[in-house]
């Protein structure tokens, strides 16, 4: 099995590229929308009615209804492409199933309404230990301890039988039909969904690099 580590630090270099890559097509491209009577950039604070202000309400309505409508059908269509693929049974998300949240914590919040932590204790009881998750996939482990500042907590399905089956598939709930949703998510190579995540981390990789630069814009184009 390749080391994880290097799986992670390749994925965040390539995160850096194609962030890079990103914004500096992104900035050309307001900067070609710039008039040729306005001086200064487009986070000047420019007077109300001015050609400034008017280039900054275009590259906003631009970042809002081009470019964050054009990163969503971009995800519905990897997700859509998610269906292509299938469980190949080996069962390393019903026993290792991880949260920054403890028992009582996840708890809490179902009681307050997070529908995710209900579904979440509705599958999953903790372990007694983390040298019992070890077990099911120390690699994974090994990473968050030598990468995760936070405390992490592990569970597992009770309702998996011997032979790695779900004694309840029928019923399982969405956060079960769902995983995995994310193709940067590291999976191990027994995944069925791993030729999903190959094929789209690169795209999913843009996606949030994408995300991440139109907020910045956003955030800072003064209104």
């Amino acid at each position: 099995m390749k080391d994880l580590n290097s799986i992670l630090e390749n994925q965040r270099a390539k995160f850096r590229e194609v962030f890079k890559y990103s914004a500096n097509e992104l900035q050309k491209r307001i900067d070609g929308m710039k008039p040729s009577d306005v001086e200064g950039d487009v986070f000047t604070q420019f007077p109300s009615g001015s050609s400034g202000k008017m280039w900054q309400a275009d590259v906003l309505n631009m970042l809002e209804n081009e470019i964050s409508k054009d990163i969503y059908l971009k995800f519905n269509e990897i997700l859509a492409e998610r269906k292509n693929y299938h469980c190949s049974g080996c069962a390393t998300c019903c026993n290792l199933a991880c949260s920054e949240f403890s028992p009582d914590e996840l708890a809490e919040r179902a009681k307050n309404g997070d529908k995710f932590a209900g579904q979440f204790l509705s599958v999953f009881v903790p372990y007694e230990s983390k040298e019992e998750a070890r077990k099911v996939y120390p690699e994974y482990i090994e990473l968050l301890e030598q990468n995760k500042e936070n405390e992490v907590y592990f569970y597992h399905c009770p309702k998996l039988t011997k032979d790695k089956k779900c004694s309840d598939y029928e019923n399982r709930p969405q956060i079960c039909r769902d995983f995995p949703d994310n193709p940067l998510a590291l999976l191990p190579v027994t995944c069925g969904f791993c030729d999903w995540k190959n094929k789209s981390e690169e795209m999913t990789l843009l996606l949030h690099a994408m995300i991440e630069i139109v907020e910045y814009y956003k955030e800072k184009i003064p209104v």
